[in-house]
């Protein structure tokens, strides 16, 4: 199977319907990637798939032949949503943070807070709260975070 992974061509021998998911952690050693539920359900597992999330339990690698993926461990560690991710203590356990931010890197160049709700919805944090993501994302994109009136409305 080939696909531009991370920026670099890449040539892997697995069955054609093996998971994605598996394929990078196993196969490939990119453990960003994590199994919360196997189900689609959690966005533990999210990449992005010429520029769209998805979650890669879901999808078979014969799926992504011919397309460009990129994993956390494709931003280097170095992103600026990964450094908001830390300062505005948006990641805890870090289970959910890659699936996180890679959706969010399909955000526009400005969402409102409803939109970047939106666009997280399937991603499921179960230890840091959303205000925290919220937070971030927003920061990132330039919005200097939620105003005062979102920030309350920002529980759920």
């Amino acid at each position: 199977m080939k696909f531009i992974l991370n920026g670099v061509a890449t040539d892997v021998a697995a069955h054609p319907m093996a998971r994605l998911l598996d394929v990078l952690r196993e196969d490939l050693g990119l453990t960003g990637a994590k199994e919360g539920c196997g189900e689609g359900e959690c966005g533990a597992c999210t990449v992005l798939v010429d520029g769209e999330p998805v979650c890669s339990c879901l999808i078979p690698v014969a799926q992504v032949s011919g397309t460009e993926i990129l994993t956390i461990e494709g931003l280097g560690g170095e992103h600026p949503l990964q450094r908001l991710f830390m300062s505005e203590v948006g990641a805890q356990c870090g289970i959910c943070t890659p699936g996180m931010i890679l959706t969010a890197l399909s955000l526009g160049p400005s969402p409102t807070l409803d939109e970047v709700k939106t666009t997280l919805a399937g991603n499921l944090c179960r230890c840091t709260g959303y205000p925290a993501i919220y937070r971030a994302v927003l920061e990132w994109r330039g919005e200097g975070g939620a105003n005062s009136e979102e920030r309350e409305g920002e529980s759920g």
